[in-house]
């Protein structure tokens, strides 16, 4: 089942960030790896970069996984404009569904999808209320990242957050996999409730998915507090 292969595929992950930890010294080295997983984890994403910066809006450290994520960074950074700089700067969620008819980042838009970029998804890192930078994801076709991938992402760069901003001190390693298991659970429950909704609904996986994501917009709680008391209590979120 889906949310089986789901929880299966957020362990490795975790697990291998949680040995990233414990082994690298250096946060260039981390952010490096750390895009691979980004990329590896989303299989439609051509390639993904992490970037820190500090509070004064300059990059400490960049790592991608290759020459295109790099060029559409660069852009950004030049331009002074684009997902991966609105992401730290609001401490929110970007996402790109086409390059061609974006408007927020007019410049930078048409020099992604010049370099044929068509889809974004750009994750903000925060520790403590503070953003260290943001994790991205490109894709060369339009609409290529959902709500799915969306969460996926939130929850690596949720614990990367937690690796570069507790890595200095002595209890990182106990913090971080706290951080992880308590992703992993939430994961595990939304799959759990949406498979229990496309079961009810007889519906598909992205059907049931929005289901939860609109019923937390409105009710204004997480979607992993609304997927618990579906599974507890059994009701339809939507009626």
């Amino acid at each position: 089942m889906q949310s089986e292969s789901s929880a299966t595929e957020l362990t490795t992950v975790f697990a291998r960030i949680q040995n990233m930890l414990l082994s690298q010294e250096h946060a260039a080295t981390a952010v490096h790896q750390l895009a691979q997983v980004a990329r590896d984890l989303i299989p439609s994403a051509a390639g993904a970069g992490v970037t820190l910066i500090d509070a004064q809006g300059n990059r400490t450290s960049t790592g991608a996984t290759d020459d295109l994520v790099d060029s559409a960074d660069a852009s950004q950074y030049d331009l002074g404009e684009g997902p991966c700089l609105s992401a730290w700067a609001t401490a929110t969620s970007q996402r790109v569904n086409d390059t061609d008819d974006e408007d927020r980042w007019p410049a930078w838009c048409a020099a992604a999808a010049a370099a044929g970029i068509r889809s974004v998804l750009s994750i903000p890192l925060v520790f403590q209320n503070r953003c260290l930078g943001a994790m991205k994801i490109y894709a060369t076709v339009d609409n290529a990242f959902t709500d799915h991938e969306e969460q996926q992402l939130s929850l690596l760069a949720a614990a990367a957050a937690t690796l570069l901003g507790s890595a200095q001190t002595r209890d990182a390693p106990q913090r971080l996999s706290a951080e992880l298991q308590a992703g992993l659970e939430e994961r595990q429950t939304i799959d759990r409730a949406t498979g229990m909704l496309m079961e009810q609904r007889a519906t598909d996986p992205d059907d049931a998915h929005a289901v939860l994501l609109t019923a937390s917009r409105a009710q204004s709680r997480p979607m992993a507090e609304v997927a618990r008391q579906i599974l507890e209590r059994h009701p339809d979120p939507q009626g």
